[in-house]
């Protein structure tokens, strides 16, 4: 083995050796961590149910949806099946206690948030929103449901705060579809962007932010763009390798004497950019990552951009282009749009850029650490049910491993490691399990004292 792999793979081992002060009184604050969460449940049923579903969420279990989380901790499966999939109980006063606590903790104020849709793959047609769609985990269109995820990112850390399912067109329209998933009436089709647009305006001023930032679904869409520019919203979102440009600060063709003078023409973003000169790129140091340092190169051109035949009114806007290896002797190119000033700094426009994919990185954690998508329930309210405790689970991993960095900080000084995050998140497991135990002990204890009682006064 090379000597720089190896100093490198010495420093990964080193990462992901726990103290034991990190994982020492871990349990005692979960189950206060969890409070705040769920006082708006009511009642001691759904709130010890909660309890039980966070555990399983954060537990080893292989596939944590409620059967498994059901039998691991002796509980009822139908009555978590009720509590998960039909039952009545609001969601989204957890979902707001979620964004007020990311918001309190990770808030800065060039903060960026990001939204990101995501695919769940299902088998059938029954759950609520399912159909063929585009799976980009996967790359291709499969049937799954798909969520739109609201993350929000700092130089603290990053976390997903909100989420919408997308019910597509046919769903919207089917009655029968949308009584036997429990659809509220009152829900009505939206764009994937619209349902980013609603999330911004709910949680927007609890999340300190300069910045809106997306994939390229999200940048694709020129009216979305608008929309961000009509709140007066600073964005950076990335745009298809087909996107249609004209470049504003190259040569015009040559006047031929007659007519408006020409103007450059569009050209898509993939072909100029291969046009480019090597001297017209920066490289930048973004971050860590797992295989040593991530740089990348970096360009920004003013242009105008047409993504949309239907939109008839292009905007002047900054186009940032980055370009980075990807093995095998590949180049790849990300392209993004943004309405920041064209004095605005690269390492600024690199820092956003890496908080986009920051938040990529925390759904694959969600559904790799907090089974985000391990659910097996088909109703409106199951899937929302599912997902809150899902993200409140990741957001407990989160809030785990920032206090860990405190105490025992990675070896470069860091901020982030995604493999402290892994190391903490399977110390923690086997400790949750034994927490879900606890809990089911507890509540035998108080159901024989409360029999005991009963027979006694009768």
């Amino acid at each position: 083995m090379e000597r720089r792999f190896e100093i490198r793979k010495q420093q990964i081992l080193k990462e992901t050796e726990i103290q034991p002060q990190v994982i020492q009184g871990m349990l005692k604050r979960l189950e206060q961590f969890i409070n705040p969460f769920i006082t708006s449940l009511g009642r001691a049923e759904p709130k010890v149910n909660a309890q039980f579903y966070i555990s399983g969420l954060l537990s080893d279990l292989e596939r944590k949806n409620i059967e498994s989380i059901a039998y691991r901790y002796d509980r009822d499966r139908r009555a978590l099946q009720r509590f998960i999939g039909t039952a009545p109980w609001d969601y989204k006063p957890l979902q707001q206690e979620l964004v007020r606590q990311v918001g309190l903790d990770l808030g800065e104020d060039d903060g960026v948030i990001v939204f990101d849709p995501s695919g769940h793959k299902k088998c059938g047609n029954d759950s609520v929103g399912v159909q063929h769609q585009w799976i980009g985990r996967f790359g291709k269109v499969d049937n799954c449901q798909v969520g739109i995820y609201m993350g929000y990112a700092s130089r603290k850390e990053h976390a997903l705060v909100d989420e919408r399912l997308y019910l597509p067109k046919a769903w919207a329209k089917d009655k029968t579809g949308r009584r036997k998933c429990g659809v509220p009436k009152e829900i009505r089709y939206q764009t994937r962007h619209e349902l980013a647009l609603e999330m911004l305006q709910n949680n927007g001023e609890h999340l300190p932010h300069c910045w809106i930032a997306g994939d390229d679904e999200m940048g694709r869409s020129s009216g979305f763009r608008r929309d961000l520019r009509g709140l007066d919203e600073q964005y950076l979102l990335a745009v298809p390798s087909n996107t249609s440009i004209r470049d504003l600060q190259s040569e015009p063709p040559a006047y031929g004497g007659r007519g408006p003078h020409p103007k450059q023409p569009f050209q898509r973003v993939d072909k100029w950019s291969q046009a480019l000169d090597l001297n017209a790129w920066t490289t930048v140091d973004v971050r860590d990552g797992e295989k040593g340092p991530l740089v990348i190169e970096i360009l920004k051109c003013r242009v105008v951009a047409r993504t949309e035949r239907s939109w008839h009114e292009p905007v002047e806007e900054l186009l940032i282009v980055t370009r980075r290896p990807e093995g095998k002797g590949s180049i790849r190119h990300d392209y993004y749009l943004s309405n920041a000033p064209a004095e605005t700094p690269l390492d600024e426009l690199a820092r956003v850029v890496k908080a986009e994919h920051r938040i990529e990185d925390c759904l694959k954690r969600a559904k790799s650490e907090a089974g985000l998508s391990d659910y097996e329930v088909r109703t409106w309210a199951g899937w929302h049910h599912h997902q809150i405790l899902s993200l409140i689970a990741l957001w407990f991993l989160i809030v785990e491993t920032r206090r860990g960095k405190k105490i025992y900080p990675c070896p470069d000084g860091s901020a982030g490691s995604d493999n402290f995050v892994r190391a903490v998140a399977s110390n923690l497991r086997p400790q949750v399990s034994r927490l879900g135990q606890a809990f089911y002990q507890t509540k035998k204890q108080t159901e024989r004292t409360c029999s005991n009682l009963s027979l006694q006064a009768t």
